[in-house]
């Protein structure tokens, strides 16, 4: 199972878990939504139990059958991506081999959280994960959340493992590290840009050759504008994908506004304005509140997306 950034392309969704009212996951609205990714061309692959499916606050079962039903609802019909990082080692393992048994060709394993391991640590921790499992791993750093940065060279010696072949960067958090991961790592190695508002500056350091694509939440509703822009910037015309960027911005940061770190809630309210039922958030975060879903509507309106 040979690595290809192309087989996942450049829009990778970090697909919302939908849940109830009454805190219980919503499998029809997962099924709904899956559905909804496809068909409307915003996602060119999906990546299940991430930062924006809210898998920090799933028990390792529900994971797995979240794994499980949008493997089979999905079919062929799209890559999948399964986030199997946990904070200990021995549940990581345990989730790569089941989302691994279940047909899933890569995982993505983020650095363990609350831990906050040193770079000894990470490195041991990330080696036996992807010694475990015989699929592709990507790597996923997003320090805001763990406490802990995966550091250059740390990612460096996980790239000499076969098995290793990508990483995910949540890139406003340190802008530059992008091209120490790029300096530190074989031509191979795939770098995929964690964060929306940093899309073109990714491209910018790394190339087509090296940046496989966002990981997108916007993607969930704009995603064939997102790949547009990446297109046109790839093509050379760096004045429209930077005009393209500008427009998209004020929607990004409207959903975190009151220091909502993880915009998924507001991302939520979105798709609900949009006529696409995510459901709501699993506390302890919220559902947006009228005064905010209200800035949200006023954002999509003034981009265009309403």
């Amino acid at each position: 199972m040979k690595f290809t950034k192309e087989t996942y392309g450049k829009i990778l969704v970090p697909m919302v878990t939908p849940f109830n009212e009454d805190q219980s996951i919503a499998w029809e609205k997962v099924e709904k939504l899956i559905d909804h990714l496809i068909n409307s061309g915003n996602a060119d692959s999906l990546v299940l139990s991430g930062t924006t499916g809210e898998f920090h606050t799933m028990s390792f079962d529900e994971r797995v059958e979240l794994l499980r039903r949008a493997k089979e609802h999905a079919g062929d019909r799209i890559p999948l991506i399964g986030g199997v990082g946990c904070t200990s080692t021995v549940e990581t393992i345990a989730l790569a081999r089941k989302a691994e048994d279940l047909g899933y060709e890569a995982v993505m394993i983020v650095a363990p959280y609350y831990a906050k391991p040193n770079q000894d640590e990470l490195l041991y921790h990330f080696t036996q994960a992807a010694a475990s499992v015989s699929c592709n791993v990507m790597l996923y750093n997003i320090p805001i959340f763990t406490g802990v940065n995966v550091n250059p060279e740390t990612v460096g010696r996980l790239a000499e493992i076969d098995n290793i072949v990508a990483i995910k960067e949540e890139a406003e958090l340190n802008p530059k590290q992008m091209t120490a991961f790029l300096n530190a790592t074989p031509d191979d190695f795939i770098l995929y840009n964690g964060d929306d508002t940093m899309i073109l500056e990714c491209f910018a350091q790394g190339g087509e050759a090296r940046i496989g694509g966002v990981i997108s939440g916007a993607s969930h509703l704009l995603g064939t504008d997102i790949r547009r822009m990446i297109e046109i910037f790839l093509s050379g015309d760096i004045q429209q994908a930077a005009a393209m960027q500008r427009k998209l911005y004020p929607v990004l940061k409207v959903m975190g506004q009151n220091s909502r770190i993880n915009p998924v809630s507001l991302w939520k309210s979105a798709l609900k304005l949009a006529g696409i039922d995510a459901g709501i958030p699993r506390r302890p975060l919220s559902p947006g509140t009228p005064e905010e879903i209200e800035l949200v509507r006023a954002a999509l309106q003034n981009y265009g997306a309403l």
